[in-house]
C-alpha cells in the first residue's frame, strides 16, 4: 500500500503515549443487539459512554469485505491518480489536511455523500472499466450500516420510553438526510514518535456534529476515546463488530442526558488502518432541540433550538478539538446569525 510522503513531526500533533489502561477503568460496552435487554444497555452505554460496540448487528459480511478490498485498492493508487478525485469541496479525496482551519492529521480520506445523486463518474478514469464496482460497494454498505444504525436508534427510544421510536430514526430515513461517508486511510508511520515519546496524530480529538456515528476499521489499533474523568482509553480493534458514536445533536435532543464522545487516532508504526464511518445526520431544515417528551418536571433546557444548517455551518468554521456545542448552550453567548443563502460544505 502506498503511504503519504514521510512526516516531519514537527509539523504534526503530538500527544503523550497513551499509558496502559488500569484494571479499575470501566471496559466499552459491548451490545449483542439480538438480546431483549439491548435497548436497556444501549441507554446506559450512551450514558455513561456516548460509545459502545454491537455484535449480532445484521450487516453481511461481503459487505464489509467488498467495501474494504475498494477502499484499499483505492489508496494504494498514486497520489497523482487519486488527487484526480479531489479536493474535497466538500467531496472526495484529501490528505493530512482535515477541515480549512489548519488542522492535520497522518491520514488520508475520501469524503462521499450518501445522496443518490453523488456523480462517481470523476472515478471512472482511476478504477478502470468498472467504476460501478466502487460505487456497488459502497451503496451496498451504506444501506446495510443505515438500517443497523436507525435500529440502534429505535431501541434508544424505546429505552428512553419515547412513545414514537421513530423520533432519531425518522431523521436519517428522510430523503434530505444529510448524511455523509468517510473512508479513512492511516498509513503506518515508523516514526511516529518524538524524542520525548509522544505520538503523533492521525486524526485529533473532536466529537461527531451529527446524529450518530457507525464505525468499523481493519483489525489495527489507533482509535482512543476520553472518558468522563478526561483520560483517554485505546479502543481494542475488532474487524467483525461495529463501533458506535453518539453524535452532538443526540446529545442536544435528549438535553445532555447522552454524551457526545470525545475521540482521536494515534498513528500506528507497523501497520496500515482503514476504518469506514457512516455519519448519520438530518436534514439541513431540521430544528434540533431538546425533547419535551425528556424533561423530567420542571427540568430547562439546555440547548437553544437550532437547525441542522446552522450547526454544520458552525462546526466548519470550527477547530476539531473546540467544543462545538459552547455557542448553543443556553448558559452561552446568543446564536451568531448565519447566512441562509448556500449550505456549508462539510469537513466529515
Amino acid at each position: 500500500m502506498v503511504v503519504l510522503s514521510k512526516p516531519a513531526i514537527k509539523q504534526f500533533s503530538l500527544i503523550k503515549t497513551c499509558k496502559p489502561t488500569p484494571t479499575f477503568f470501566p471496559s466499552i460496552p459491548l451490545i449483542d443487539l439480538s438480546k431483549p435487554d439491548s435497548k436497556s444497555l444501549l441507554v446506559k452505554a450512551c450514558e455513561e459512554f456516548g460509545f459502545f460496540k454491537v455484535i449480532n448487528h445484521g450487516v453481511p459480511t461481503e459487505f464489509i469485505t467488498n467495501l474494504e478490498t475498494e477502499a484499499v485498492q483505492f489508496f494504494s493508487l498514486p497520489l497523482s491518480e487519486k488527487e484526480k478525485t479531489g479536493p474535497p469541496n466538500p467531496f472526495g479525496y484529501g490528505n493530512k489536511s482535515i477541515g480549512p482551519n489548519g488542522d492535520v492529521g497522518w491520514v488520508e480520506y475520501l469524503l462521499l455523500t450518501t445522496s443518490p445523486q453523488f456523480d462517481y463518474q470523476r472515478f471512472e478514469s482511476i478504477l478502470g472499466k468498472n467504476p460501478e464496482n466502487f460505487r456497488c460497494a459502497v451503496d451496498e454498505y451504506v444501506s446495510a450500516v443505515k438500517r443497523m444504525g436507525c435500529e440502534v436508534l429505535e431501541l434508544l427510544a424505546d429505552g428512553l420510553n419515547i412513545q414514537a421510536r421513530d423520533v432519531f430514526s425518522k431523521l436519517l430515513k428522510n430523503e434530505q438526510s444529510d448524511s455523509v461517508f468517510r473512508l479513512n486511510h492511516y498509513p503506518p508511520c515508523p516514526e511516529n514518535q518524538d524524542m520525548n515519546g509522544r505520538n503523533l496524530i492521525g486524526f485529533g480529538e473532536h466529537t461527531d456534529p451529527q446524529i450518530i456515528s457507525v464505525l468499523r476499521s481493519n483489525n489495527t489499533s489507533g482509535l482512543q476515546i476520553s472518558l468522563r474523568d478526561g483520560n483517554w482509553i485505546s479502543v481494542p480493534p475488532d474487524q467483525n463488530s461495529f463501533f458506535i458514536n453518539v453524535g452532538d445533536s443526540l446529545q442536544v435532543m435528549t438535553n445532555g442526558k447522552f454524551k457526545s464522545v470525545r475521540h482521536r487516532v494515534v498513528a500506528n508504526t507497523l501497520k496500515s488502518r482503514v476504518s469506514m464511518i457512516y455519519f448519520g445526520g438530518p436534514p439541513l431544515s431540521e430544528k434540533i432541540a431538546p425533547l419535551p417528551s425528556l424533561m423530567e418536571g420542571s427540568e430547562d433546557s439546555l440547548y437553544k433550538e437550532f437547525t441542522w444548517f446552522e450547526y454544520k455551518k458552525s462546526a466548519y468554521k470550527s477547530r476539531l478539538a473546540d467544543n462545538r456545542l459552547g455557542l448553543f448552550e443556553k448558559i452561552v453567548a446568543p446564536l451568531n446569525k448565519f447566512d441562509k443563502t448556500k449550505a456549508p460544505p462539510s469537513i466529515w
